[in-house]
């Protein structure tokens, strides 16, 4: 399992998302699978890939889904709640709901890896005080 940004998710079905696209094409075949996200996220990479593609991109993200090849983390009250403090911790990057989604997830998970193109990942810290390793 490799918890999975939205970036890379709207990057995967963009070809025009230059350098982004090769870069997450070709990380997708290191990464342990499936890929796990959450529903901000996925939120996220289908408003873009709408705005971007329309019911065309939207739909190679679904195949995503309806393949197994992403999952979503369906988030517990619990890691709810921990959103909302790690978007105060993080107000002055700021945070937004997708990164806080995972983050959380990252916590509960037990995950340390994460499918990215967002810089803010490599200030983020697990509770132990470690780096989230992240791809690409």
């Amino acid at each position: 399992m490799t918890l999975c940004d939205a970036g890379p998710l709207f990057a995967l079905v963009n070809r025009r998302e230059t350098p982004h696209h090769a870069s997450c094409v070709s990380a997708l075949s290191r990464l342990s699978q499936p890929l796990v996200t959450t529903w901000p996220c996925l939120a996220e990479a289908m408003y873009l890939a709408g705005r971007h593609g329309g019911w065309a991109m939207q739909r190679l993200l679904w195949d995503y889904l309806l393949r197994d090849a992403l999952t979503i983390h369906n988030l517990t009250a619990g890691e709810v709640q921990r959103m909302r403090t790690l978007m105060e911790k993080y107000s002055d990057l700021p945070m937004d709901l997708a990164d806080a989604s995972l983050v959380a997830a990252a916590e509960s998970l037990g995950e340390t890896t994460v499918f990215t193109v967002d810089a803010h990942f490599r200030v983020y810290r697990l509770p132990d005080g470690a780096a989230f390793a992240v791809v690409p």
